[in-house]
């Protein structure tokens, strides 16, 4: 098999959630590129709807959109469904979707803890579960959980007071080597990236704090959508299938001067 080969999602069918915008949109985007049908859901139907479209003009590929809170089981099996009846197949699971809180650990609200545990630790199961049911059936598939390296280590307070967003992505990482392993049976591969710093809402909160931020990684730089786009596409191809259980950490040598 070619190197072009390894990579070539052709005929392959992704779902994306919360690929509306920011890392999901730039990941939808990436696996478009390389041929596969697109998905993308989100409780935002109409930022999805924009990424479609965005994708219909530069791909010869087809993409839909449709809105899905992914706290909600229905919900999710609906989205499963359609994908299935409108493509056939369901090779590729982004889940991205997910929820932050910034907030002083000790008084932050349970409400805004719970809400975070919900959408990132919850949502991922609950998709994973549903893909992973059709993926085990075809006798292949790609589940990629989107984690952060702020679920590897503790941050000060000064960095990032986000202790419920930590602990939902330290929980993603445990969840995607424990589930990959119950998984590789069946020929499905579940990895992680673990994005470090890059453009999205909850770095948006930390703009006062970049000069300080980027004194602290090593490239000197956040993450940009060329950063991100291998790393997705290799995680979804075939280029991955001996690979499972794993955290691809992209943070410009955050974590490796710690």
């Amino acid at each position: 098999m070619e190197i072009a080969d390894l990579f070539d999602l052709k005929g392959k069918t992704a779902i994306v959630t919360g690929g509306g915008r920011g890392l999901g949109r730039q990941m939808a985007h990436a696996l478009a590129e390389a041929g596969a049908n697109i998905v993308v859901c989100s409780r935002k139907l109409e930022q999805c709807e924009k990424t479609c479209e965005e994708i219909h003009e530069l791909y010869n590929v087809k993409a839909i959109a449709l809105a899905c809170d992914i706290r909600n089981a229905e919900e999710i099996h609906q989205i499963v469904k359609e994908t299935i009846q409108q493509f056939g197949t369901l090779d590729i699971l982004i889940n991205n979707s997910g929820a932050s809180w910034i907030g002083d650990a000790l008084t932050l609200p349970e409400d805004k803890w719970q809400k975070v545990m919900d959408v990132n630790v919850k949502g991922t199961f609950l998709f994973s579960q549903a893909a992973a049911a059709i993926m085990k059936q075809q006798g292949s598939g790609k589940i990629i959980n989107i984690t952060s390296v702020t679920g590897m280590y503790g941050a000060p307070a000064a960095f990032l007071d986000a202790i419920a967003y930590s602990t939902s992505k330290g929980a993603v990482i445990s969840f995607t080597k424990d589930l990959a392993v119950k998984l590789a049976p069946f020929n499905i591969q579940v990895n992680a990236l673990s994005p470090g710093l890059f453009p999205t809402k909850i770095t948006a909160a930390l703009e006062h704090a970049k000069p300080g931020i980027l004194r602290k990684i090593p490239a000197a730089r956040f993450g940009d959508d060329k950063d991100l786009k291998g790393a997705a596409l290799f995680l979804s191809s075939r280029a991955s299938d001996y690979m499972t259980g794993q955290v691809m950490v992209l943070d410009g040598g955050l974590t490796a001067s710690l």
